[in-house]
């Protein structure tokens, strides 16, 4: 059978900017069953865990190479008030989460658990403080009880409460969403917030933070815009003052409505497609940010954090709404990896970004069962596994001088195959998507400046887009060694099958 072929030009001896590995990052918020049920079964649980976190959660974490972990929200953070999360369990006080279900926490899992999760991670910590019901001196004092050494008020209280040293902690979030639940402000309030909270988030002994101020919602370059000015004046001399390292952005794939998003699993081909073309989106987003940031900062000396991103459908049936309990299919890691492919072509200004979230919520990389205890992985999940190489590795430029294979979908045009690559440590890794739902392309890679050997693949797909993972059917979707590869003069053709992604990974020769 006659497949469309696609030349994709990769030069291996010209590097790009580093794909820095926290774009692989992850996001628990105290929603529905992420932290209580998820990562947190408590200590007497019959599963096996430690201090009341499990552990094959943990070791399925460990194995992504997990960079970071962002804690405790998402709209949850700014109404969390953290001394009421530290000390003796049975003393802490019941909180309401107001933003998810209503429901009553007891708080067991606070400050403490979460920095002992990061180390059994092996991930560092990215702490969202409560900007929109806290207060400076809050947050400030966040910060000393968990990095100064010495002596001081939050040092005290921390090795009362069993921790002598102080952990590292780099990332700190000044608040969440501030254009919305985050305290529904104005850019202007919230630019004035970020420069007194900044202020006050100090840098203790060597622990040196680095502030990410809430950033635009999808595409309010305005927003973006205001918080550059607020670190300093347009023009190449731009230095910026030091409120702030990073502006954060947020972005889901809805190809719904907002009151009705869509199902997970049921979709015909149009709602797939027109999934895709919405994930595609952040590709422009990223590069409109972007561009604002570089009028100011061209330097580019300011990271941009694309801290929430994912897919966001209705929820199951039959399961709180607050919750936000989604299943994950093949469409869904699909999406993943498009979105990595253009986080790599972003890499010389995107510093991070966020999956939302971690454990059974939106796009998740695992879903525990309830009932039986049974840990499933989720599609999504092998995306991140596949594509953990390119973590902290030189991003390659890919060209397509042929242009790439699209569809007409509404008002918008799919491009139906993307690609990125990197090289690190004598290695290259080459992620390929086949958006296409139907037809299945050749891509051939024209491998410039060197050579490749020792070359394996693994693909990634099902009989249908909607397939994915119970724990009645845990690999469903699961990825397998590729045999479609072949060697040809200039490099390698690779068979990508509809709704397929796959990886070509082999050896600088």
């Amino acid at each position: 059978m006659n497949h469309i072929v696609v030349p994709a030009i990769i030069n291996l001896d010209v590097k790009g900017p580093v794909i820095s590995r926290h774009v692989y990052g992850h996001f628990a918020e105290h929603l529905g069953r992420c932290i209580y049920g998820g990562f947190y079964v408590g200590e007497d649980s019959d599963l096996p865990n430690a201090g009341g976190i499990r552990l094959d959660v943990v070791d399925a974490l460990r194995a992504l190479n997990i960079p970071n972990l962002r804690w405790p929200g998402g709209c949850f953070a700014d109404e969390y008030h953290w001394k009421d999360g530290i000390g003796p369990k049975d003393q802490r006080p019941v909180m309401v989460n107001t933003h998810w279900g209503n429901v009553e926490e007891n708080n067991h899992f606070g400050t403490h658990e979460f920095m002992a999760l990061c180390e059994l991670l092996g991930a560092e910590p990215y702490i969202s403080g409560n900007v929109g019901s806290g207060t400076v001196q809050e947050m400030s004092d966040w910060v000393e009880y968990l990095t100064r050494e010495g002596d001081s008020p939050m040092v005290r209280l921390r090795k009362a409460n069993g921790r002598d040293e102080p952990w590292r902690v780099r990332f700190w979030g000044l608040g969440n969403e501030a254009w919305g639940c985050g305290g529904h402000m104005t850019a202007q309030q919230y630019a004035a917030e970020a420069r007194r909270y900044g202020t006050y988030c100090r840098d203790h002994g060597g622990n040196r933070l680095y502030r990410v101020a809430a950033g635009a919602n999808s595409d309010d370059y305005a927003w973006t815009e205001t918080l550059m000015k607020t670190l300093g004046d347009l023009g190449c001399a731009y230095r910026p003052q030091p409120f702030y390292q990073a502006l954060s952005l947020h972005y889901y794939t809805i190809p719904g409505t907002w009151d009705d998003k869509g199902d997970a699993t049921v979709f015909d081909t149009d709602d797939y497609y027109r999934t895709m073309v919405q994930a595609a989106r952040v590709d422009e987003l990223l590069t409109g940010h972007s561009t604002v940031m570089d009028c100011y900062d061209p330097g580019r000396n300011v990271g941009l954090v694309l801290d929430e991103w994912g897919t966001w459908w209705n929820v199951e049936p039959g399961t709180n709404p607050g919750f936000l309990y989604q299943q994950n299919t093949l469409r869904d890691a699909l999406v993943a990896g498009l979105h990595f492919d253009i986080f790599h072509r972003h890499a010389g200004r995107l510093v991070m970004a966020n999956i939302a979230q971690t454990v059974n919520v939106l796009q998740a990389m695992i879903l525990t069962d309830p009932d039986s205890g049974a840990l499933v992985l989720t599609p999504t999940y092998h995306v991140f596994e596949m594509n953990k190489a390119h973590q902290d590795a030189a991003s390659l430029r890919v060209d397509i001088p042929s242009g790439v294979p699209g569809r007409e979908v509404g008002t918008a045009t799919l491009r139906t195959v993307s690609v990125s690559a990197s090289r690190k440590d004598g290695r290259v890794l080459v992620s390929m998507s086949n958006l296409d739902a139907g037809e299945a392309v050749d891509v051939e890679l024209d491998l410039r400046g060197g050579a490749v050997t020792d070359v394996h693949a693994r693909i990634l797909t099902a009989d249908r887009p909607q397939a994915h993972n119970t724990p009645e059917t845990p690999d469903a979707v699961a990825p397998r060694t590729h045999q479609q590869v072949t060697a040809t003069a200039a490099g390698l053709r690779v068979h990508l099958p509809a709704h397929s992604f796959v990886t070509v990974q082999g050896r600088l020769a």
